[in-house]
């Protein structure tokens, strides 16, 4: 793993970030009936990968680190299912933003395998 100073400099943080703005900008467009359902549940979903990347960032220990990449991988699997399920109901055409979010899932695991590595 690469060393830095802050989480913002990990490029599967900012790859997630990024993604959660698309995601944001694609459900500003949802049916207003699904602000509290389907908006609220990928916007939550959607946030909680870099949140939880920046959260284990600063751990210490290897196994609060990957503890929070396992919940940002969890989070992000909520969150493919979620662009499938807006897409199903045609709400939007989601493919390349599970294209960007495939993306961060290779990364996350990349960087989830090195932590464990060094167990």
């Amino acid at each position: 793993m690469e060393k830095t100073k802050h989480f913002r400099e990990l490029i599967m943080w900012q790859k997630a970030h990024q993604l959660v703005l698309s995601v944001y900008q694609l459900t500003k467009a949802f049916p207003k009936e699904e602000l509290f359902g389907l908006t609220s549940q990928i916007r939550r979903s959607a946030v909680s990968v870099p949140a939880n990347i920046a959260e284990g960032y600063r751990k210490r220990t290897i196994p609060d680190k990957s503890k929070f990449m396992n919940i940002a991988q969890g989070s992000l699997d909520e969150t493919h299912y979620y662009l499938i399920l807006a897409q199903d109901l045609g709400y939007a055409q989601t493919d390349d933003l599970q294209i960007a979010l495939e993306d961060v899932a290779r990364l996350l695991t990349a960087h989830y395998n090195a932590i464990e590595a060094k167990r």
